[in-house]
Formats: C-alpha cells, structure tokens, sequence
C-alpha cells in the first residue's frame, strides 16, 4: 500500500475507533460532567497528564503503521511489514494500551466511576479481540519474526528499556 493511502486510511480510521471509543462513547457516558470532590485537584491533574500522555502515544503508533508498516491499523487495511519500532519497542499493543490510559485518565480528571466501568468493558474487548484474532492472524502472516517479538515485548505492560530486536 502506497503511504499516502496508508495515510489517509489510518487518518480516517483514528477518528472512527479511537475517537470513538475514548471520545464519543466517555462524552455519551458524562457529557464531559466534572463531579466536586473535596481534594481532587491533584487527581484532575494526574488524569489530565495521562490524557495527554496516551494522546502522544496515539497519535506515533498510527504514525508507525503508515511510516514503518506501509498499511492501517485496520485489519482490512493491515501493514504489510511488522510495525516493531517507536512505541511499539516498549509494549506491543500501544494503541489499546494508551486508550485504556485516556479514558482512566478521563475517570479521574472528571472523577466519574462509571468510566472506570467503561474502561473495563474496552480492556475486555480488547484483550479478546487481540487473543482470539490478532495475534493468531499476525503468527501466520509474520511467522518467526512475530514470535521473536512476541517473546521479547509485552503485550500490556510497557518494558522500560526499548527491545532492540
């Protein structure tokens, strides 16, 4: 896939999913309603850092699938090389991972529970989804080299030194 195409797609894509579920569905859920709580101020700060945080992280690894992959993080759209570097050195699910972290990040900058529950739902969804679908889907397609990467980078939690594989 061309990388202007790959572009366009994931740009698309971006709004769609992720915009989707750590922006429309946690607006839907509380209309961006901030609850007062007594001494929540370092909390609010805490979550408004790890929105910005999961953004950043957002916004390179679709940058990965178009730069390094050549294709989208659409399974119908996917790259066609194994996206390994940038974020995706450090965890291999970075995307869902820094969604998860927007929308806690959004529990506690607007100290609503109810998208604690939210977040919950989306890290079932997601760990489902990457065990029964993608990882099998990536070990045909990439063979060794995703087992390799497999072995060496977590899927959830985040390696504090970069894989250098």
């Amino acid at each position: 896939m061309r990388r202007s195409v790959a572009a366009v797609g994931s740009s698309v894509f971006f709004f769609l999913g992720p915009g989707t579920v750590a922006g429309l569905v946690p607006w839907l859920l509380t209309r961006w309603h901030m609850r007062e709580l007594p001494l929540w101020a370092p909390m609010r700060l805490l979550g408004a850092a790890m929105i910005a945080a999961a953004l950043v992280v957002i916004i390179q690894a679709f940058m990965r699938f178009v730069v390094e992959g050549f294709g989208t993080p659409v399974p119908a759209a996917a790259p066609d090389r194994l996206v390994v570097g940038g974020v995706y050195r450090h965890v291999r699910n970075p995307m869902y991972v820094a969604l998860l972290t927007a929308i806690l990040g959004q529990a506690l900058l607007l100290a609503q529970p109810v998208l604690l529950l939210w977040a919950l739902a989306v890290w079932l969804a997601f760990s489902t989804f990457v065990r029964l679908y993608e990882e099998p889907v990536l070990a045909r397609r990439f063979g060794q080299s995703y087992a390799t990467y497999r072995r060496n980078v977590p899927a959830w939690w985040p390696r504090l030194s970069p894989w250098r594989g």
